[in-house]
């Protein structure tokens, strides 16, 4: 009777070891503890700002990731603000688009310390440290600059009197566009920005700069083109062109940067004239870059960029029909 109780309980050990086994892999099976990911977004001051807030909640979705999203309102402080919110919370990384390019030290010093991996992306910030951030992940918004100058050149045949929308002051985006932009009209002697503000990257805004232009240069006699840093800035350069009693896109040239799908319907419309695209689609980057860094991979580049073309009337209509939701 020893004997049988003594292999029972053997058989029993066994067994139970077996379950054990079991059931870690099935836990196995269910694949690795989801990657939790802060990110602080600028806010929404433009339709393709809000693509790129859907495209990476999207990507994060897909992937299994646990993504705080954080709107920043267009303020740094709230950006700050939120960045400290997720090193509190111990995320496993945080991705940030920054307002503007300074003041940004003290708090990545803070995630640094923390061991929280960040990833730059679109705007970028100052920094004399390259440690505290993993990578950027960007367009060339110089080389966007560029295209829309080489398009407008084109076109004019080089003589052109510009009125510039800028975007945010202190924005990467605005900074580097502008400098692209007159680089290569320098080259053009018949060629100069006689009027430059900024429209906050906003369609309001725009409107609001524009119609201030067009009264400082004979109701718009006096313009040749709108070279705006945003599409949302101008389609608001639109429709106070129209209301000025002039024809948008013939009167008045206007190109700028996004190709966002409203400006596919106004160059369909003939109310502008070309596009230079940014690329919405970061986060797929950005969490390439994160995971290969969590996983022991050392040699990230700095910068990894995206890149888009430039668009005109001629597919406009096409590419709206592609793109419009």
């Amino acid at each position: 009777m020893r004997i049988i109780y003594l292999l029972a309980c053997l058989l029993a050990f066994v067994g139970c070891g077996e379950s054990g086994k079991q059931a870690d892999h099935d836990h196995g099976n269910q694949g690795k503890k989801a990657l939790v990911i802060g990110f602080s977004q600028v806010g929404s001051e433009s339709s393709w700002r809000t693509s790129f807030s859907e495209s990476v909640k999207a990507e994060a979705a897909r992937r299994g990731i646990d993504l705080k999203f954080s709107d920043a309102q267009q303020k740094q402080e709230n950006q700050i603000k939120a960045i400290r919110s997720f090193i509190a919370q111990g995320v496993d990384a945080i991705v940030v688009a920054p307002v503007v390019e300074t003041g940004w030290k003290p708090v990545l010093v803070e995630a640094k310390r923390a061991g929280i991996p960040v990833v730059i992306v679109d705007r970028n910030m100052a920094l004399d440290d390259d440690s505290l951030f993993l990578t950027r992940i960007a367009s060339d918004f110089v080389e966007e600059g560029r295209k829309a100058a080489r398009w407008l050149m084109e076109a004019t045949g080089g003589t052109c009197n510009i009125v510039e929308l800028q975007g945010t002051v202190g924005a990467t985006a605005a900074i580097d566009r502008m400098a692209g932009f007159k680089e290569v009209i320098s080259a053009y002697p018949d060629a100069k920005i006689i009027r430059s503000q900024t429209g906050e990257f906003t369609r309001s805004k725009g409107k609001e700069v524009m119609e201030a232009f067009l009264k400082a240069e004979q109701g718009g006699k006096n313009i040749c083109a709108v070279w705006a840093h945003n599409d949302e800035m101008a389609l608001g350069a639109v429709l106070a062109i129209k209301e000025a009693g002039l024809n948008p896109g013939k009167d008045i040239l206007i190109v700028s940067v996004d190709a966002v799908p409203d400006i596919f319907k106004a160059m369909a419309d003939g109310d502008t004239n070309a596009t230079v695209e940014l690329s919405p689609h970061m986060g797929g980057p950005a969490f390439d870059a994160i995971e290969a860094y969590l996983s022991g991979k050392r040699d990230i580049p700095k910068l990894i960029t995206v890149d888009g073309g430039v668009y005109t009337q001629e597919t406009a209509a096409e590419e709206y029909a592609k793109r419009k939701k």
